[in-house]
């Protein structure tokens, strides 16, 4: 015997099956930002490291704080 199945029946099916998919849409939306903001600081990271070892190469004091304030700050924040 087959079953069949009323319009009422394949719309709600279809409902589910598009909330679904705007779940799963918003889900790789939000890991996508996660992983892109990640990125990010990891550039700002070692770019910020980069700044200290030249400072430090540089004698330059005043630079040496100011780039190791700002990496603290953002560690801080990733915290």
């Amino acid at each position: 015997m087959e079953n069949y199945y009323s319009y009422a029946d394949f719309m709600k099916a279809m409902a589910q099956t598009k909330k679904a998919t705007e779940a799963e849409k918003l889900l790789n939306d939000i890991y996508l930002d996660l992983f892109l903001k990640h990125v990010h600081r990891s550039q700002q990271e070692e770019q910020l490291m980069n700044l200290i070892d030249e400072a430090l190469d540089n004698n330059d004091r005043e630079a040496f704080n100011t780039y190791s304030e700002q990496l603290k700050t953002l560690k801080h924040e990733e915290e």
